[in-house]
């Protein structure tokens, strides 16, 4: 059957029993195992942030190692990677250098990190930041920007959700009526919301074993299944190369290339880096970085980690499959791999694929809505409106944040263009990486002077706000990439990492002026034995702020 007599045939047969009976099998399994989280390693203290949002600082090396999997491989990532290869080609695959750069990057700075959040109890980089710096206008910039960039990152989880319903025909087509045709999701949003609500950061943990174990095996089947139907890679490459080179949406110029030309290659590399120092800066990266149990957790996740890299890379190459395959995309490039794999597999075979994408997205959904709960509660709400909130009250909050954050998801998702959502997850990559010198830049020097970070930050959010909003595509005027000029270069390069740059340069020359100038700086309450304490070292407690109790032992 061919891809377009199979979507007239999903058209005109409805839904596809077999693929939505697996898919609900796998979802009721993955509900069920998030509402028994909460009794797993459950501590006798449980109402504080360290239990809901942090796992009790427990997790071993397995557990951290599938929880990072799941918060940074995420069902976006399942849809989007190949969706851009789909699309434009070469381009796409600087997701793979990226996710091999990073490892060793984070390498040097998550076990010192995890140290020092140990010894003083910090729950979020925000945290940190006060504490190293004394400034809770900095802050509260590090908070506000760690939320701001979640939005939509959450939002995009529920189109990966979409997608995959659009694809087994649930809730009808572009006419139906709108709560119709969105109730699955909205179902789906709402036992997201009740099993985080109620388990925390334990729930996405113990979900996140499905999640990787049946991604894996989707991906090792499709490599070896697909091109096996399709006539080797051989043909495969052949037809995307051919595919490739036609007229593309701009006047001139080929839809993508096979192979990245030199006039690409500073765009490929500059995202490439931006991205790899931008990923761990996510709130929800360190989340479940610091739900683990010892640095040397940490230590071993960023040697084995890599084996996600290599997914990622054969993940890739479905985008070429789907060329060959002449995949319908109903002109919507999101919808590239679950049709192609509606079109590939048998119907019981897709229904895995669905759910693993579908399980894909609730797992990061998850950790990303308590890692905005957790910086929105401890460096908003107890900074700022009621410093001297109760652990307890601490729990509370974060748990009503947690689904708020999810409720704003929901909304963004269902009122707005769908690539509005993605241009302002693009968006939000640039704004994280603002935060990079503030948390980098204190796990390894004191010299940076607060007010001197705060400005760098400021004129790197305005410069990156301002240069992508500039940027437009042939279907919208604004926030149309992530990709401008260099200033002083002439070349196309990544917006992000310019905008780190400059907020760099900034803050080492106001630096070096303030310190000139003898301008106050906070106090630092951190010393430097506390950046490579462990779990166990004599001498090592939680010590929370002085208005915060303190925490559980063991913690």
């Amino acid at each position: 059957m061919t891809p377009t007599s199979a979507l007239a045939a999903s058209q005109t047969q409805g839904i596809n029993g077999v693929a939505l009976a697996v898919f609900v099998f796998f979802f009721l399994a993955v509900t069920v195992m998030g509402f028994l989280a909460a009794r797993w390693r459950k501590a006798e203290e449980s109402a504080n942030l360290d239990e809901w949002g942090l796992g009790g600082r427990s997790f071993g090396t397995w557990v951290t190692w599938f929880l990072l999997g799941g918060d940074l491989y995420t069902a976006y990532t399942f849809v989007a990677v190949p969706a851009a290869i789909y699309a434009a080609g070469a381009a796409g695959f600087f997701a793979v250098p990226y996710t091999i750069l990073v490892y060793p990057l984070i390498f040097t700075f998550l076990p010192r990190l995890w140290s020092v959040s140990h010894k003083h109890g910090y729950v979020t980089t925000s945290d940190f930041v006060r504490g190293r710096f004394g400034s809770k206008g900095l802050s509260l910039a590090v908070a506000l920007t760690g939320i701001l960039a979640t939005m939509p990152y959450i939002a995009l989880q529920l189109v990966g959700i979409q997608a995959v319903l659009d694809v087994m025909g649930i809730g009808g087509g572009e006419h139906t009526n709108w709560f119709v045709k969105d109730l699955p999701l909205l179902i789906a949003f709402a036992v997201l919301a009740a099993y985080t609500y109620s388990s925390g950061l334990r729930a996405p943990a113990l979900i996140a074993f499905v999640k990787d174990g049946l991604i894996y095996l989707v991906i090792a089947v499709a490599i070896i299944y697909i091109p096996i139907k399709l006539g080797g890679f051989d043909a495969i490459f052949d037809s995307a190369g051919k595919a490739l080179a036609q007229p593309g949406a701009v006047p001139g110029k080929p839809r993508g290339e096979l192979v990245s030309g030199p006039n690409a290659q500073w765009a490929y590399a500059t995202l490439a880096l931006g991205s790899a120092l931008a990923l761990f800066m996510y709130p929800h990266s360190i989340t479940a970085t610091l739900s683990s149990r010892s640095r040397n957790v940490i230590r071993r996740n960023t040697t084995i980690l890599p084996l996600y890299s290599l997914m990622l890379g054969l993940l890739a190459l479905l985008g070429f499959m789907a060329i060959k395959a002449g995949t319908d995309i109903q002109g919507n490039p999101q919808l590239a791999i679950p049709q192609l794999f509606e079109d590939m597999f048998p119907s019981w075979f897709s229904g895995v694929a669905f759910a693993a994408i579908g399980i894909g997205a609730l797992v990061p959904a998850a950790i990303m809505s308590i890692a905005a709960a957790n910086l929105f509660t401890r460096n908003v709400y107890k900074d700022f409106l009621k410093p001297g909130a109760t652990p307890e009250q601490e729990h509370k909050v974060a748990k009503l944040v947690s689904l708020l954050v999810k409720v704003g998801a929901l909304v963004f998702v269902l009122t707005m263009d769908k690539t509005v959502a993605i241009n302002f997850q693009l968006l939000g990559g640039i704004w994280i990486l603002q935060t990079m010198p503030s948390l980098v830049g204190g796990l390894f020097t004191r010299w940076f002077h607060r007010w001197a970070l705060l400005a760098g930050w400021a004129v790197g959010m305005l410069y990156g706000t301002l240069a992508a909003y500039g940027v437009a595509s042939p279907t919208q005027k604004h926030f149309g990439g992530s990709s401008a000029e260099i200033p002083g270069i002439g070349e196309i390069g990544y917006i992000g990492l310019t905008a780190f740059v400059l907020n760099v340069v900034v803050t080492v020359v106001l630096t070096f002026a303030l310190k000139a100038a003898k301008a106050p700086e906070g106090i630092d309450e951190t010393s430097p034995a506390d950046y490579t304490a462990d779990a166990g070292d004599e001498g090592v407690a939680v010590e929370l702020p002085p208005a915060t109790e303190k925490a559980p032992a063991g913690h």
